[in-house]
């Protein structure tokens, strides 16, 4: 199947939305492990259980963040060598590189929704545990 020709301005349009993307993605590693130094020291002075499944969570979603990132990246390389294969008028290359970069940016998009959900999951937990100290 004929492809119609992809212009070098399309995988051009992924770059603001990939930086923005990984600026954010940043941000929330950089959240997390605050919180992760914070309840660190808080359990080295209580042994508290509930900071314990708090920090599994957290290891897990820093896991995830960290696969985001890469997905992120990769999305990016990717898009760059379309660009660049369809700078020198190799368009078959290009889009096939163009649509592994959306799919990689895809993946990435993908995990950040199960990260978000994990998030709502830990303060859940918060909650819940304020709650039982109050009954």
């Amino acid at each position: 199947m004929l492809l119609p020709e992809l212009p070098l301005s399309t995988p051009s349009l992924l770059f603001p939305a990939i930086s923005l993307l990984m600026l954010a993605y940043t941000n929330r590693f950089l959240g997390l492990a605050a919180v992760v130094r914070g309840l660190h020291a808080n359990w080295k002075s209580s042994q508290e259980p509930m900071l314990v499944k708090q920090i599994q969570n957290l290891r897990k979603r820093i896991q995830i963040i960290k696969h985001m990132q890469t997905l992120g990246v990769l999305s990016l390389m990717f898009c760059v060598v379309s660009m660049t294969l369809i700078f020198f008028d190799r368009q078959t290359g290009g889009q096939i590189t163009f649509g592994l970069s959306l799919v990689l940016m895809l993946g990435s998009l993908t995990l950040s929704l199960v990260e978000i959900q994990m998030s709502g999951t830990a303060l859940d937990l918060q909650l819940r545990d304020v709650q039982c100290r109050e009954e």
